[in-house]
């Protein structure tokens, strides 16, 4: 984390979102959602049909994450992202719906990061084989919907200084391509 790192609490606003930028080194704290591809096209079918969420997504957060088996005394077992574009497809319904942002890793599509500039979102990316330590910022895990998915269940954490940087802001930035542009020779 750099120098200047700023906390985030959930749920997120668009005020919130609006004061995030590309590269910013953020602490998240509060409730986050877990969610991966089986649950979103759960998410999509519930949609199309016109049915009922399991859950409100306006201000959340979803974490592409497959947790371990919490050890006894912890809340959860390690926690490292999962590839953010294997949602990418079934991410634009639930920004329409409100949510907020998403943590995972990778890139994303463009229809992703233009409904993340229309809806006011957020992507954040954790950092792979931190699984461990990311697992330290997570206090509380409780089962929401979808429990036959296992590890790809929709969960409710409950996360204190959640380590993360912004990849992606609403403004479309994406530090995956203006990351390395610092670093050419030109």
């Amino acid at each position: 984390m750099g120098e200047s790192v700023k906390r985030v609490t959930t749920p997120l606003t668009d005020e919130k979102v609006a004061s995030l930028k590309a590269g910013d080194d953020v602490l998240i704290s509060g409730e986050i959602y877990t969610s991966r591809d089986a649950a979103h096209k759960r998410y999509i079918a519930l949609i199309s049909e016109g049915k009922e969420l399991p859950m409100d997504f306006t201000g959340q957060i979803i974490y592409y994450v497959g947790p371990t088996p919490a050890k006894p005394g912890q809340a959860s077992g390690a926690a490292g992202p999962t590839t953010s574009s294997r949602m990418d497809k079934n991410t634009p319904p639930l920004l329409d719906r409100g949510l907020k942002g998403m943590i995972g890793k990778g890139l994303r599509s463009p229809a992703v990061i233009e409904s993340m500039q229309k809806n006011k979102a957020v992507y954040f990316a954790a950092t792979g084989g931190a699984a461990a330590l990311i697992a330290r910022s997570i206090k509380k895990v409780e089962m929401i919907a979808y429990e036959d998915l296992g590890a790809e269940a929709l969960q409710k954490m409950t996360v204190e200084d959640f380590p993360a940087v912004v990849v992606i802001d609403c403004a479309g930035n994406n530090l995956y391509e203006t990351g390395p542009r610092k670093y050419k020779k030109g």
